[in-house]
């Protein structure tokens, strides 16, 4: 028989970071009847595998669901491999690209070999669902589809708005949360996790259930984690949520040392929310360290403690330590890393202007931004300050450049001639 925590401990670490619980009350019930019966919970995470590299804001929900592993439930990791297929239309103003299933299983081995990074792979129960999918009727679906209502399905926003705004919302699209929800009711689920993005369709989980004589789900969701470039205003963290997009991520395959430096670009306040979502540390080791941070401690100690915690938990205790003598190397001693990509530029006329040199090294995404940061003081070139994009790199040789001073990029220029 599984020996449980006590149910305010197991609350205490299940509640932290949670946005949304439906319902707090039948949480603690089924809490109190796995410790007394010995039987875990059922806890569900559906991910659809379209993406194959992971990220921090992917971690979250992750990390949530290792917590109930750790507690002794049992973690259903959920390959949505036939809902993938129809497309989750969820926070998109237009149909999403509906892909085959050989992309989604080429996708679903990469995901799964991040996930498991996070996530105890022996304590996982894997399914797919396309285990009962596939094997659905045309009668079982229309039974599925007569459980609700088109007026349920426009009180999602997003379909709302494309609605209003006369933008086409397609029939299968309009599935997506019926067999998301069903996938509950196959397995039987006690609580399913999900972003805060998945709360329509979470419910819908709980809703089905009830419908098919299935004792309810719990639901609870996660927040969206914001990007590293995300800044505290006004008591809130303000910003675009972690994406590749935004190039604003810290991924989960990255080096140890772009990790750590990663890590220690986040806003000295925004620091804690990563903490709060992500670190194994408890809400009394966390609070203090707001604490010592509000008596004056250097946040930078409190950024490397995180960004040690992250690099480990991915690479190693070794690899967190070069990581962070690294980074106080290259950042607080003003050196150099000792790996550094060399470029060899050609410029048309034989003669390399800065901007345009920093430009074809890709330290600056096009010319003008390049002139800006020469002009703003935020470029060296062989450890001399150079405010003037129209200097000249001198032929035949290699060059070390450095743009910026907080996030330091570097590269060896060498302008052939």
């Amino acid at each position: 028989m599984t020996a449980f925590l006590p149910v305010p401990e197991q609350l205490a670490l299940l509640e932290r970071g949670v946005v949304d619980l439906h319902v707090q009350a039948e949480l603690e019930q089924r809490l109190t009847e796995a410790r007394s019966s010995g039987r875990p919970l059922r806890v569900k995470a559906g991910f659809d595998p379209t993406r194959p590299d992971l990220h921090l804001g992917h971690c979250v929900l992750l990390q949530k669901m290792r917590q109930f592993q750790d507690l002794g439930h049992t973690a259903i990791f959920l390959i949505g491999d036939f809902t993938a297929m129809v497309g989750d239309p969820t926070g998109n103003s237009e149909s999403r690209p509906r892909l085959t299933r050989e992309e989604v299983n080429r996708s679903a081995e990469t995901y799964l070999a991040q996930a498991f990074k996070v996530l105890d792979e022996h304590k996982v129960e894997l399914r797919r669902n396309s285990e009962w999918l596939d094997r659905m009727t045309m009668v079982d679906a229309v039974e599925l589809m007569a459980k609700t209502t088109v007026s349920r399905m426009l009180e999602r926003k997003d379909f709302r708005l494309r609605f209003e705004e006369e933008r086409a919302i397609y029939q299968h699209e309009f599935l997506y949360p019926l067999l998301q929800g069903y996938d509950s009711v196959a397995l039987e689920s006690d609580v399913e996790l999900g972003g805060t993005d998945q709360l329509f369709n979470l419910l819908m989980g709980r809703d089905l259930m009830g419908k098919y004589g299935k004792r309810p789900q719990i639901v609870m969701t996660t927040p969206i984690l914001e990007g590293i470039d995300a800044r505290w205003e006004n008591g809130s963290t303000v910003g675009k949520k972690m994406s590749k997009s935004a190039d604003n991520t810290i991924g989960i395959q990255e080096a140890p040392d772009a990790m750590f430096r990663k890590a220690m670009q986040i806003d000295d306040d925004v620091v804690f929310r990563f903490f709060d979502l992500l670190s194994s540390r408890g809400n009394d080791e966390i609070a203090a360290l707001r604490s010592e941070k509000a008596k004056g401690r250097n946040p930078l100690e409190i950024k490397a403690l995180f960004g040690r915690e992250i690099v480990e938990r991915f690479h190693g205790a070794e690899a967190a330590d070069r990581a962070a003598r690294e980074f106080d190397r290259v950042y607080a001693k003003d050196a150099a890393p000792d790996e550094v990509p060399h470029v060899t530029v050609t410029p048309p006329g034989g003669v390399a202007e800065l901007a345009w040199a920093l430009k074809q090294a890709n330290l600056a995404t096009s010319t003008s931004e390049a002139r800006r940061l020469v002009e703003q003081g935020g470029v060296e070139v062989n450890g001399q300050r150079v405010t003037d994009p129209k200097a000249k790199l001198e032929p035949g040789r290699e060059h070390l450049v450095r743009v910026g001073s907080k996030t330091r990029r570097f590269a060896l220029i060498r302008v052939s001639g």
